[in-house]
């Protein structure tokens, strides 16, 4: 590979975060906040194992991570000058350190082949998917993160590290996972498909949905049968995450859409 393809991959980054809507609407943003969660809690875990790698866990959760692979590394000029235009907006500084680390890592890794960290998962991709899908989020002085509707503590770098990918990083598994309301989702009791779910909109009520690679959500009454029977578990929106990722996995249409 040649600096002019690790120019191209940053470029690539920073037209991606140009592209964020920063100051969405609230309403929208917190419809999201679901995916938003799980994304957050992948970056996490992606942190804790590059931190690790490159002896950063004094600076996890949110750094840069090239300044340990790489610290002699710049970008050229032009795309340096562009992400610096784009930070100067209202981001936080945690954001804008992920951001900068998102860009120098695309360019680092597509310029210089002998880069480690190849047997990694992507460091920041699901913070770029996060802020796609509502733009930055918050610390509070408590060490909690803020999510727009959502509030949770990171936890350990060493539990996080422990963990098993928490969300595939498919737009359609991340849609399927969002909706307006509280909702809370159900499976049969060896958390095997289908995966059903309870809404409690806001205005009040509730539907019970079903979930199918071909028509997405719909309207069921299974769930309430099964609960019955006792056929069926509550189950977390990480389980509910695999599963819809395992019917959407031999679905025509459904490859993933990165």
């Amino acid at each position: 590979m040649t600096d002019r393809q690790g120019e191209q991959a940053a470029s690539k980054v920073v037209e991606r975060i140009r592209a964020v809507q920063w100051d969405g609407d609230w309403s929208d943003v917190f419809g999201k906040a679901m995916s938003r969660r799980l994304l957050m809690r992948e970056y996490l875990r992606r942190s804790a194992l590059w931190s690790q790698a490159y002896f950063a866990e004094s600076a996890w959760p949110f750094f840069d991570v090239t300044e340990y692979m790489d610290p002699e590394s710049t970008l050229p000029p032009n795309t340096a000058n562009e992400l610096e235009d784009l930070l100067r907006t209202r981001m936080n500084g945690s954001v804008k350190v992920t951001c900068r680390g998102a860009v120098r890592l695309a360019q680092l890794r597509s310029s210089d082949p002998t880069i480690e960290g190849t047997g990694l998962p992507d460091l920041y991709e699901p913070l770029i998917r996060l802020y796609e899908r509502g733009g930055e989020f918050m610390e509070d002085n408590a060490g909690a993160i803020d999510l727009t509707g959502v509030s949770f503590r990171p936890g350990s770098l060493q539990g996080n590290a422990s963990n098993t990918p928490i969300v595939a990083l498919n737009n359609a598994v991340l849609d399927a996972l969002d909706v307006e309301g509280r909702v809370t989702f159900y499976a049969s009791d060896d958390r095997r498909g289908p995966v059903f779910r309870r809404l409690f909109p806001q205005e009040g009520g509730q539907h019970e949905e079903v979930f199918s690679a071909r028509m997405g959500w719909q309207p069921t009454i299974r769930l309430s049968a099964m609960e019955a029977d006792g056929d069926c578990v509550r189950i977390y929106d990480q389980d509910a995450a695999r599963i819809i990722e395992e019917a959407l996995h031999g679905a025509p249409g459904a490859a993933d859409q990165e």
